[in-house]
């Protein structure tokens, strides 16, 4: 079905044109005329278009109408509209996560990625987002699903993922669930920064933000992590970790980053010591 919620300056097909350099061409938005890319002379990619259409059949096909029921949508886009992202959230697929102090609905999350100038390859990550402050989570290197620039995206690895999105889903809730219930002490947490951030500056404010979620959600693993995805979620004075400006449209891509590197957070070695203490 054609994508009837694509953002108009998404809509458009990519033409080629070559450049001065022998093993080069220039990527161009083919309804502005504006160039908006380099790449490689065998580059060849799907349309906008065509690749998230390709995503929403497949989330049609492959899931039920009660779990796709309601499903939000929002869009990030980057480098002059080259690089798009499209987050969607299944308010149907729901877990309470509790502490002794709080407690918050999380609900499934599909993240789809697509690049026309060579930025990323197509890509989808399977998540959650907590409602209550809208911090979005990714699950892992694991839980990606990566495919060349083309057109045909419906693929049997995505469309087995994307069937058990949902029972990993309810399994990510339990592990969060544990973590809820695993308690921490400060000490703990600040020492454990400090090696994995290896940045006085960066772990000091990582501890603050810790302890504003701890405020709210008790001193546990359930706050750490929550501290973890405000990060990824924002970059303003709420929690101090604004972007760099650096005069480029990039920051929809560094705010992606973000949620990637919160996700190598929680599988490295610093973390999984101290959680398992």
């Amino acid at each position: 079905m054609p994508l009837d919620f694509l953002p108009e300056n998404l809509d458009f097909d990519p033409v080629f044109e070559p450049t001065k350099v022998r093993d080069k061409k220039y990527v161009i938005n083919s309804s502005t005329g504006e160039y908006i890319g380099v790449v490689g002379d065998t580059f060849n990619c799907a349309s906008h278009d065509a690749f998230f259409t390709g995503v929403v059949d497949t989330i049609t096909e492959n899931l039920s109408y009660v779990a796709r029921d309601g499903m939000t949508t929002k869009w990030n886009v980057a480098r002059q509209n080259a690089w798009a992202m499209l987050d969607m959230t299944l308010p149907n697929v729901t877990a309470r996560i509790e502490t002794d102090k709080h407690s918050t609905t999380i609900a499934q999350r599909i993240i789809a990625l697509h690049g026309i100038d060579g930025s990323c390859s197509n890509q989808t990550y399977f998540g959650a987002i907590d409602f209550f402050c809208t911090n979005g989570m990714i699950r892992g290197e694991h839980d990606k699903v990566r495919r060349k620039n083309s057109a045909n995206f419906s693929m049997a690895r995505f469309i087995r993922d994307l069937r058990e999105s949902t029972q990993s889903f309810y399994a990510q809730s339990k592990r969060l669930q544990s973590w809820a219930n695993k308690p921490l002490y400060i000490g703990d947490v600040k020492s454990m920064l400090e090696t994995l951030l290896k940045s006085d500056r960066t772990s000091e404010k990582m501890l603050n933000l810790y302890n504003q979620e701890a405020s709210v959600r008790g001193q546990n693993v359930w706050a750490l992590y929550s501290a973890f995805t405000n990060y990824a979620s924002y970059a303003d004075d709420r929690n101090g970790f604004t972007l760099r400006n650096t005069g480029k449209d990039t920051n929809a891509v560094s705010m992606f980053q973000r949620e990637s590197k919160v996700s190598q957070w929680i599988d490295s070695k610093p973390f999984k010591e101290l959680i398992a203490a």
